[in-house]
């Protein structure tokens, strides 16, 4: 491993958490803040990670895809138990291309993607019975065709900025290291406790 490269590290840790976490090793916090500047904090999956940073897809006119619309900062927090690890991530936010989501839409099972249409996510429903309402209308006029991506669900990348790794230790002296984009480079740091 590259000693200054965080997405190496965390795509080793990320591997170990496969391996040992029971459900969702790609379960991860998501933060945002709205226009009120009160934060709002939700799980999200990660579906893809590279250099150029952190994936997950959403409904975007969701509570976070309007916050992320009007302020395209994150925070991001994987903590995986059975490791006795976590990864908190900041950056900012843009859109993946339309090509990504594309390609990532149709890779879902075909309930999730008549599901991204039938939810109106975020906004309130008198019932349940709203979305079975909803699940059946949109699964008759998709029928036995290609369920295409709706126009209001896409995908996000957090563009890491600041990146920390944390492993629990003995006596809660816990092992921090912060990694901080300076231009092309990253700068590490060994934080206390």
């Amino acid at each position: 491993m590259a000693e200054n490269d965080p997405i190496t590290r965390f795509v080793e840790w990320f591997e170990k958490a496969k391996a040992s976490e029971p459900n969702l090793p790609n379960a991860v916090s998501l933060a945002t803040v709205g226009a009120d500047a009160q934060p709002s904090l939700r799980m999200v999956l990660l579906k893809h990670v590279d250099d150029q940073g952190f994936v997950f897809y959403t409904n975007l006119e969701s509570r976070k895809g309007v916050e992320l619309a009007a302020n395209p900062r994150a925070a991001l927090l994987f903590h995986w138990k059975s490791l006795k690890r976590q990864v908190r991530i900041e950056g900012p936010a843009e859109a993946v291309s339309d090509a990504e989501a594309d390609a990532y839409f149709a890779s879902r099972d075909r309930g999730a993607q008549l599901g991204a249409w039938a939810s109106d996510q975020s906004r309130p429903m008198a019932g349940r019975f709203d979305l079975e309402k909803r699940v059946a209308k949109f699964t008759a006029q998709f029928g036995i065709g290609t369920v295409q991506r709706p126009p209001f669900w896409s995908g996000y990348r957090i563009a890491p900025r600041r990146m920390e790794f944390w492993s629990e230790g003995k006596f809660r002296l816990h092992e921090r290291e912060q990694f901080v984009r300076d231009g092309a480079e990253w700068r590490v740091e060994r934080l206390f406790p």
